[in-house]
């Protein structure tokens, strides 16, 4: 048995953000919270949400302070700020950041207790507010998603809320929005949609539903991340990245992601590393470790992206995946060595200690289990 979870509904295409005044009508929203981050609103794309709400009478308040790799106080700070309010409908519009505690918001204001109750997994009892969620960036999928990740200082780690009851009730992919991207934002989250593609794909809770999504993300992303992180204009490969990156939210509702993202989040936590290059940091090496696990995937993971697997054996045709994404992310500029971004290998047993101990529900979706010395040996490494 095997289930997926969308959107109630998803909008993709050039221009698209304008259906948010759709969705507002079709909820019969008078008042609006819109997240998003002071960059997004300083490059005018969040007026481009904000207008046709207001377009049709939506009362809309804006918290742009947003902060990348949300800590849970920031979830914390917004609740106080305005639980006491009343809204009909949730926005948010930027990158994952955005989203994230957009889509907490709408279930906050709907739920007693406190932010840190719903760290877990569905334990979210009631329907949230009304929730729109328009992605920025391509990489995070969070406008599909089940979860929203929050750093926890004191633990050193990240968590995350796992509901249902977050899914959003509309995606809006709009390319459009990406085409003033930044070139490091672009390929950090371009290879972070990469991975939830890859791992949603190699996971024991793969199913033929969710390989769909998988594999069609990953065709997508291959395809054109060399691309957009070349040329950042380029309108038909940032829709292949939207959506590719969309299918990535989309697979991971049903199969989830593994070691990769297990061992990413404490660098996150500890050194405040985008998600996307924490991703990237661990990227190769995890898959080193994991493709005896499963030759036969990736195998098709080294095909997609490019590799001549013909006559291989299938473990040499599947080992071949590990350079392939190696290059990937060199080509586009994003580190795969923890030396890279000033990680010492002295904290390398605490990384391995957090990961082991706070990631288990996503360690128990890796093609191959891992103990805490395999751990801290896939982060020496990747030193």
């Amino acid at each position: 048995m095997f289930s997926i979870r969308h959107p109630v509904r998803t909008w993709y295409g050039a221009g698209t953000v304008e259906k948010v005044r759709e969705e507002a009508e079709f909820a019969g929203a008078k008042t609006a919270l819109l997240f998003t981050d002071k960059g997004v609103v300083g490059a005018g794309i969040a007026d481009r949400a904000i207008a046709p709400l207001r377009a049709a009478g939506v009362d809309v308040t804006v918290y742009d302070e947003c902060a990348p790799e949300p800590a849970i106080g920031d979830l914390e700070s917004a609740c106080g700020r305005f639980r006491k309010e009343r809204f009909d409908m949730i926005v948010g519009i930027g990158g994952g950041s955005s989203m994230d505690l957009a889509k907490s918001m709408s279930v906050l204001f709907t739920n007693p207790g406190e932010p840190r109750d719903y760290l877990g997994v569905e334990l979210v009892p009631n329907a949230g507010l009304t929730c729109v969620l328009i992605p920025t960036t391509s990489g995070t999928g969070a406008e599909a998603t089940p979860n929203a990740i929050f750093s926890v200082p004191e633990k050193g780690v990240k968590l995350a809320i796992v509901s249902t009851r977050i899914v959003p009730d509309a995606a809006i992919i709009d390319p459009e929005l990406t085409l003033t991207l930044p070139q490091k934002v672009t390929a950090a989250s371009g290879v972070d949609a990469f991975t939830h593609c890859v791992e949603s794909f190699v996971n024991p809770n793969s199913s033929h539903l969710s390989e769909h999504y998988s594999i069609r993300g990953m065709e997508l992303i291959a395809r054109s991340l060399r691309r957009v992180c070349e040329e950042g204009s380029d309108l038909e490969a940032r829709g292949d990245m939207a959506l590719g990156a969309h299918y990535g939210g989309v697979c991971l509702t049903s199969a989830g992601a593994g070691a990769i993202h297990a061992l990413a989040y404490p660098l996150g936590a500890r050194f405040h590393i985008p998600h996307g290059v924490s991703n990237s940091l661990m990227f190769s090496h995890v898959m080193k470790v994991n493709y005896p696990a499963n030759p036969g995937k990736f195998a098709r993971i080294a095909q997609i992206l490019g590799e001549d697997t013909s006559g291989l054996p299938i473990e040499e045709a599947a080992g071949r995946s590990v350079g392939a994404v190696e290059r990937l992310c060199r080509d586009c500029g994003v580190p795969t060595r923890l030396s890279e971004v000033d990680v010492p290998a002295h904290v390398i047993p605490e990384l391995a200690e957090a990961a082991f101990t706070t990631q288990q529900r996503l360690l128990g979706f890796n093609p191959k289990g891992l103990s805490l010395e395999d751990i801290e040996k896939i982060y020496r490494a990747a030193a």
